[in-house]
């Protein structure tokens, strides 16, 4: 059983998710992980596999007990967990049809698993190892800016900030970070669907006010999902036009602020996780790398220290 604090993480990170769910088995172990009931989320997944025998929707529902592992400090079993699932994938990681998603799910989950297992395990440089072979294996996915971020989250601060791909954009025409030395930058990398994003405007807007006299210039890197509200299939071209009229609807605040648009920087920067925030100091080495959102108290404590 878990404690009433990894119940409490397990149901934020994991019941947003499991609602859009296909499959009763991914919401049926979900639920018992929710409750703490880790024995029968084991149950219900020994049914189903002796049933229906590891089909995509059991390889995906194994990837969010193994999650849970993970979040309750249980990294042995979650390594373990991890090994199986990426042990069953099919021959060559073939992912046809209907069952794609489920595949994507279970493969990048088991992956971020191990390798953050491995981490937390005080094998650091194992997990480096382990996130750098995958990603060569497992380039041009749609988890593969999720290998990139787990490998950043253990490498990226201390180092050169990678520049930014900045043929296409919104707003102000970027300046190449390399032109940028000596200021501090503020990227957030963001989504036009992203409501969290949206969320964070009014602290960006805050911050960049206070700080943008003493140096720091913010950057707003998003990328094409290839849909818009209205549609489920658009060009590239049709896309940056509703990320402008995004922009214009929300993020009036910071409208002053260069929005490059490109895959390309999301790979890189391994930003599956929106929004993801990237501090980069005057030298143009990176020192923070943070997936999700922060409070206005935090950036701005960890911008001071650089200003």
């Amino acid at each position: 059983m878990a404690g009433k604090g990894i119940r409490r993480l397990i149901l934020l990170l994991l019941i947003a998710t499991a609602v859009h769910a296909d499959g009763e088995l991914v919401k049926q172990v979900v639920a018992a992980l929710n409750r703490g009931d880790f024995r029968m989320a084991e149950f219900e997944l020994g049914v189903a596999r002796g049933e229906n025998g590891v089909t995509p929707e059991w390889l995906e529902a194994s990837s969010w007990y193994a999650r849970a592992l993970l979040l309750s400090n249980q990294f042995g079993p979650a390594e373990a967990r991890a090994e199986e699932i990426l042990s069953l994938v099919p021959a060559g990681g073939k992912r046809r049809g209907p069952d794609e998603k489920q595949l994507d799910t279970a493969i990048g989950a088991a992956i971020e698993v191990k390798g953050q297992a491995l981490a937390k395990s005080g094998e650091r440089e194992a997990a480096i190892r382990f996130f750098r072979a995958e990603l060569a294996q497992w380039r041009n996915t749609s988890f593969t800016p999720r290998i990139q971020k787990n490998l950043l989250l253990l490498t990226l601060v201390g180092q050169p900030a990678p520049p930014l791909v900045e043929t296409a954009y919104v707003g102000p025409k970027p300046v190449p970070l390399a032109d940028l030395r000596g200021k501090v930058v503020l990227m957030f990398f963001w989504a036009h669907w992203c409501l969290d994003c949206r969320a964070e405007v009014p602290i960006l807007a805050a911050i960049h006010s206070e700080f943008v006299l003493k140096g720091l210039v913010l950057c707003g890197p998003t990328r094409y999902y290839g849909y818009t509200a209205s549609s489920d299939h658009v060009t590239p071209s049709e896309e940056i036009k509703y990320i402008a009229q995004v922009r214009r609807a929300f993020y009036q605040p910071v409208e002053d602020v260069p929005m490059p648009v490109s895959n390309e920087n999301f790979v890189e920067y391994g930003a599956s996780t929106t929004p993801t925030i990237v501090l980069i100091d005057r030298k143009g080495i990176v020192r923070l790398y943070h997936p999700g959102a922060m409070t206005e108290d935090e950036l701005r404590t960890a911008i001071k220290s650089m200003l």
